[in-house]
């Protein structure tokens, strides 16, 4: 096994064992140690012998510092088993979550009038990663909830892609007639934090014949380019192919410069394959020929569409995870699934925690658990495909607690 050395102070010896006898004796001065996998193996030098001795080896847990934000409805039942499935993750793989739980919430706003505290992004800075359940209930506007929580943290953080996997899993049954899983598996990124949802505008003689609103896109190259070369770079993991959303016959301005950012971009990636669609007739292909799509880049707007589409076709939004990434890791990211809070359901306890589990994989995965998210996927994949341990939506009977621990159970 290959070492990775994290600390390693040594004098200038030839390493090895203190010869059998000499180790009750010997005089033994501390000698570093070097991280083995998830060990640390302590050392010595040994003044009998002047070579470097094997002290022992102990287990070491990565302890990673995470949010967590259960807000609204259904949030408040399936982050739990999301949080129970990364524990027993972390229990084979070595890591720990030291979750600290935030009621930031509706509820919080109709006590308090906001959605968070005005330090809310100063508390959230020092963790690693935030794991959100779903904002929005009955009685507080949906432009509320999103303004005052949501897009306050993916601005703030810098999180500007929005990553959402839309894959078919074995057992699910797609609403379009003849497609299995090899036909329905793309990624949808779509850009975070400029284009259509700006907070530039207004709205002028209120209340008179007159009155207009005011609505301004804001496309930057910065912004363009960083969210179409993540998008080629995850190409280059899968089957290298990027399809672009635009609407450059309609929208005179940002989607003429959108397909220009992205033809600059494809110059860079030759050996990715790219397409590019307009979005009225993207959707109709997302239906009728949803295996032709690997990658799929969009605006704001456009990916917020695409990505709620996408997993319709893929048989359920309750299945469906989601990202809030900073790429360069320089603030936290935040993971929540696509679904929403759905308060026709909630306290009930049969919402389904699959999108809630596959995010908590995509957050232990961003934080260097690779293998622990292949695990917890399979885990998904397999509960699914045996039809056991599932909730209504997917044809079973299970308790959202049920189904959550039929996934733990697997790891």
């Amino acid at each position: 096994m290959p070492y990775h050395v994290r600390h390693l102070l040594l004098p200038r010896l030839a390493a090895g064992d203190c010869p059998p006898g000499s180790r009750p004796a010997c005089r033994r001065r501390p000698a570093g140690g070097i991280m083995a996998g998830s060990r640390v193996v302590s050392m010595h030098w040994c003044a009998s012998t002047g070579n470097i001795g094997v002290d022992f080896a102990r287990e070491v847990v990565m302890k990673h510092r995470i949010a967590v934000i259960p807000g609204d409805g259904i949030g408040k039942e399936v982050l739990p088993e999301g949080m129970r499935v990364l524990e027993a993750a972390g229990r084979r793989f070595g890591f720990e979550c030291d979750w600290t739980v935030f009621d930031w919430s509706c509820e919080r706003f109709a006590k308090t009038g906001r959605m968070m505290p005005e330090d809310g992004l100063d508390q959230l800075r020092a963790f690693e990663a935030i794991y959100l359940g779903a904002v929005g209930f009955p009685g507080v506007p949906d432009h509320v909830s999103l303004w005052g929580l949501l897009i306050p943290i993916r601005r703030g953080f810098r999180q500007y892609v929005n990553l959402r996997p839309v894959r078919l899993l074995r057992g699910v049954r797609s609403p379009l007639r003849d497609r299995g899983p090899a036909d329905i598996d793309m990624l949808i990124i779509r850009e975070n934090n400029e284009g259509e949802y700006s907070e530039i505008g207004g709205r002028l003689y209120k209340d008179t014949p007159e009155e207009l609103a005011v609505q301004q896109a804001v496309f930057t190259r910065r912004g363009c380019d960083r969210i179409m070369r993540y998008a080629f770079e995850r190409a280059r993991q899968r089957r290298r192919h990027v399809t672009s959303a635009t609407k450059s016959n309609g929208i005179i301005h940002s989607m003429p410069y959108w397909d220009e950012r992205f033809a600059a971009m494809a110059k860079q990636y030759s050996d990715v394959k790219t397409a590019q669609y307009h979005i009225d007739i993207l959707t109709a292909h997302f239906v009728q020929h949803p295996d032709w799509f690997d990658v799929v880049v969009a605006s704001n707007l456009f990916g917020d569409i695409l990505s709620d589409l996408g997993p319709a076709i893929a048989g359920s939004i309750g299945i469906a995870p989601g990202g809030n990434i900073n790429p360069e890791k320089e603030y936290p990211s935040m993971f929540e699934p696509v679904h929403g809070s759905a308060p026709d359901i909630a306290g009930k306890g049969i919402a389904n925690p699959v999108a809630q589990i596959w995010t908590g994989a995509m957050l232990i995965e961003h934080l260097g658990h690779a293998e622990a998210a292949a695990a917890i996927v399979a885990a998904i994949e397999k509960v699914v495909e045996e039809g056991r341990g599932v909730t209504r939506d997917l044809g079973g009977k299970a308790t959202t607690r049920e189904a959550g621990e039929a996934v733990a159970a697997l790891l």
